[in-house]
């Protein structure tokens, strides 16, 4: 709407046309679809080629208290007004759909909506109630009480146009909004705001403060036409006088609920310290299917979220450190338990309930390395799983129907070194493969039958790798120790003939080339 002009209005021939639009006894309502007015303008085309005159068709039979709408189809006059008409060009060339609504007849201004498509709607208003409820029409038509017609090029939404201007004459505008679909309301949003229509603009905003909205397409576009009303209301309250009785004010839009629904006003309780007991709950999770579900769920909005940008990733570090360490105590003390000498004269369901309390507090430091590595802040998790002499000890004593979650945990660890997910110091790296390399090498055979997830060749390449980027006399002892497992065990011990042919070649090979060069 950013051209517009002001004029009389001219008295010209006009062929009458009825259309499927209706008046309600508070005003105009059911305005016509895109659709409804292209077809309109494609049969006054086609009849226009033709050299025919136009008939008019018979006026549809409505309710006594609906009357029907004349559309009236009009040229465009052959000697316009240099001054007031717009350029004969296609676009300005073409038919207008003339829309009334109220009495033709007790209407004393004209709006015509110049809008895409060749489409021109001619609405037939009164001067009373657009100059009360329009701010952008009242300044317009000041106070010149001539003008009869005004104009409105590039109009984007013709048909939203045409049904906002019809509820500047509904007393309950909210009614009107009841069962409207949110897209459509916050395009009638949109027109409200650029007529400066304030009922229908607050209408709309408790509209969308009352409703749902459905999924986050949804939500993003109501966020997005707030944030844009907002920020026009500022602007013009930037550029207009000190006055009183400014109706672009935010308070009287009363945007501010619309935004609470996403942006929390509680400054007591930082968004940290919520993920903190949402991680505290998923871990202490009594019901096995409840906490697989909910592990994979946040796991899913961790990774997709951005929580971790303006300095919050080393807090939210520290929350996940924190409860790896409460998870690590927990598992020591079961592995404790379990170790104990009289336990095993201890009935069967409290040795189960000390085997799946291990189970639990093992898939919980996975899940918080997992968490941890798709962060890329697992460094330091390596040297605390590394720095657990004690667990690995106890490792050895128990059964491997239990002790072979821990295994898992140290394969994990592995495959995010292999991949570059971890980036721990060679002396963190040393550390881990002295501690847990044997133990992983002794549970390998459960690992590979027992857990349904286990991926031996990403492991294998992952331990691989972590040798390798040791200096050559570590890679020597760890190999030529697997070498020996390797050839006991067979299959039930990692493959690791990838790695030992480059340290073989770095070896054997390399020296003497190096000394050819």
């Amino acid at each position: 709407m950013s051209d517009f002009k002001v004029r009389k209005l001219e008295s010209g021939h006009t062929r009458i046309r009825n259309v499927p639009i209706a008046v309600t006894p508070e005003g105009f309502w059911c305005c016509p679809s895109p659709a409804v007015l292209q077809k309109s303008l494609k049969q006054s085309n086609h009849h226009l080629n033709k050299h025919k005159k136009p008939t008019s068709p018979k006026a549809p039979s409505l309710p006594p208290e609906i009357s029907p709408i004349e559309t009236q189809t009009e040229p465009v006059a052959q000697n316009p007004d240099p001054v007031t008409a717009p350029d004969p060009t296609p676009e300005t060339q073409q038919r207008k759909i003339s829309v009334g609504f109220g009495r033709a007849e007790t209407s004393d201004l004209k709006v015509v909506l110049h809008g895409k498509e060749g489409i021109a709607v001619s609405i037939s208003a009164h001067k009373e109630v657009i100059y009360e409820n329009s701010s952008f029409f009242r300044e317009k038509m000041g106070l010149d009480s001539r003008v009869t017609c005004i104009e409105l090029s590039d109009c984007d939404d013709v048909e939203i146009c045409v049904e906002t201007i019809g509820l500047m004459y509904c007393k309950e505008v909210k009614s009107r909004l009841v069962k409207q679909s949110v897209p459509r309301v916050l395009r009638i949003l949109k027109v409200a705001e650029s007529l400066g229509f304030k009922a229908c603009i607050i209408s709309c905003l408790d509209y969308l403060e009352a409703v749902p909205w459905v999924g986050e397409e949804e939500e993003e576009s109501v966020l997005s036409s707030i944030k844009t009303l907002q920020i026009n209301a500022n602007c013009r309250t930037t550029t207009a006088d000190n006055s009183n009785n400014n109706s672009y004010d935010n308070n009287v839009y009363r945007a501010s609920p619309l935004l609470r629904r996403v942006v929390s006003s509680d400054t007591t309780t930082p968004p940290t310290e919520t993920l903190s007991y949402i991680m505290d709950m998923v871990l202490k999770s009594t019901d096995e299917r409840a906490r697989r579900e909910m592990k994979t769920l946040v796991l899913k909005l961790l990774k997709e979220n951005n929580l971790w940008v303006n300095g919050s990733v080393d807090i939210c570090t520290e929350t996940l450190y924190a409860s790896c360490r409460v998870c690590l105590e927990a598992l020591l003390v079961s592995f404790k338990q379990a170790t104990e000498p009289n336990f095993a004269d201890n009935s069967l369901e409290k040795k189960d309930a000390v085997y799946k309390k291990i189970n639990l507090e093992a898939d919980n430091i996975l899940w918080l390395v997992e968490i941890l590595c798709d962060r890329n802040a697992a460094d330091d998790f390596v040297m605390i799983w590394a720095e657990q002499d004690e667990l690995a000890q106890l490792h050895a004593v128990l059964p491997v129907t239990c002790r072979h979650v821990a295994s898992r945990i140290t394969a994990r660890l592995f495959v995010g070194i292999g991949k570059g997910e971890i980036l721990p110091s060679m002396q963190m790296k040393t550390a881990l493969l002295n501690v847990w390399l044997k133990p992983l090498m002794d549970d390998y055979n459960w690992l590979q039958h027992g857990c349904r997830n286990f991926e031996r060749k990403v492991v294998e390449e992952g331990i691989g790798r972590t040798i390798l980027t040791l200096p050559l006399e570590e890679q020597r002892n760890i190999l030529l120790a697997w070498l020996g497992s390797f050839l006991r065990a067979g299959d039930s011990c990692p493959n690791l003939q990838r790695a030992f042919e480059v340290w073989w070649r770095r070896t054997f090979v390399r020296p003497y080339l190096a000394d050819r060069n």
